[in-house]
Parts: structure tokens; sequence; C-alpha cells
């Protein structure tokens, strides 16, 4: 196997979970130590970044890599010609449109202090529109198939947890959330906030999993 690997950004599918499209870098190269992918406006005016502010989370910096784009950044309009960088600390709502047809934005992040650890939510993506109608048992059931081909990645076991939680599989979803923080101890804090699994909150084996 060769220690460097080479593709063009539009040689990569992109993938959608219904919002902006995106193009997933850092799961086709492997990449374990740090996370980027690309998102391109097909139009002007189309959305390119969906909105976020990564509180307490990612850093992220943004390359206009070709066209023109627009960012919002906590409502201040930001004009970014190709060759812009732009850099968000955690916690800046931030979103950016296509001033020019096919502009094309390279995003690369992490979060300050902590290694990188790969979520899978580019694997899970194709489940999320399953999650978003309320059909938390075929999201689930999808989902295990998921953890199967890529048990790594403990961002689908806490995702597989939280559908079952919300289908009623209360001994199923603690196992998965149980795995989910074996794998990564950041999901502990999250499942305890986390509204899904409210149908499982009071339960024993829940609580002593979240402290």
């Amino acid at each position: 196997m060769s220690d460097y690997t080479v593709a063009r950004i539009d040689e990569i599918d992109e993938l959608s979970d219904g919002r902006c499209p995106f193009r997933p870098v850092r799961m086709h190269f492997g990449i374990l130590s740090f996370g980027v992918n690309t998102w391109t406006g097909k139009s002007a005016g189309d959305r390119i970044i969906n909105e976020h502010d990564e509180a307490d989370e990612n850093e992220e910096l943004y390359l206009v890599q070709q066209g023109r784009a627009t960012f919002e950044l906590d409502g201040e309009r930001v004009d970014a010609p190709a060759g812009t960088m732009v850099f968000a600390r955690p916690g800046v709502k931030r979103t950016a449109f296509a001033e020019d047809a096919g502009t094309t934005i390279v995003a690369i992040g992490g979060t300050p202090g902590e290694v990188y650890e790969p979520s899978g939510f580019e694997v899970w993506l194709p489940i999320t529109p399953l999650y978003e109608a309320g059909k938390y048992a075929e999201a689930a059931d999808r989902g295990r198939e998921l953890i199967e081909e890529h048990p790594e990645y403990a961002g689908l076991l806490y995702n597989v947890a939280c559908c079952e939680s919300l289908a009623g599989r209360s001994a199923d979803a603690i196992e998965h959330l149980r795995g989910a923080i074996e794998r990564s101890e950041r999901f502990r804090s999250f499942a305890a906030g986390d509204s899904d699994f409210d149908p499982i909150r009071e339960q024993p084996e829940f609580k002593e999993l979240v402290g």
C-alpha cells in the first residue's frame, strides 16, 4: 500500500443529509488526525456551509478554493474570493453562501486541546433523514448494519443508541451507549444532556453510565 494518495476534489463522491451536499475528504483518504471536507455551491446564492456554532467543540479553518463566497460570522458578513482563509473559533455562529456558481470551500477542523477522534458522521449521514422523520426503529436497524461494517466509530454506536432509546429498545440502547462511551469518554457527557435518552433516563443502567 502506498504512503500517499492523490485525488481531485471532483473525484470524491458527494454526500448529503438533505441540506448542503459535501465531499467526505477525511473518509476518502482515511485521515485519522484531523477533520477535513469540502462543500460546493452549484449555483450563485446556494448555501454552502450549514449554519452552526460548534459551541464547546471544533475550531474550523475555511479556505475558499475556487469561486467567491460570502461568510456570515456572528451576524457579520465577510466577502471571501478564491484564496481567502476564514478561521472561526468554537461558539462563533457561521454559515456561507456561494456568490459564483461552483464556489468550493475546504473546511478543516478539530477540538482545541484534544486528540482528534473521527466520529463516523459521514457514514451515518444517509440515515439522518430516517431519524428526522421519526422512523427510529428503521434508523436503528440500518445503523446496526453500519456498526458491523465500521465498528471503530463511537459516533455510530451513540447514534444507534439514540434511535433505540426513542424506539423503545431500552436494553439495546444501553448496550450501544456503553460501547460508545468505552470508545470515547466524551459521549458520557453528551448522553447526560441529550433528550433522545429521556425515555431511558430514569433507568439505573443509564444513570450508572452517565454518572
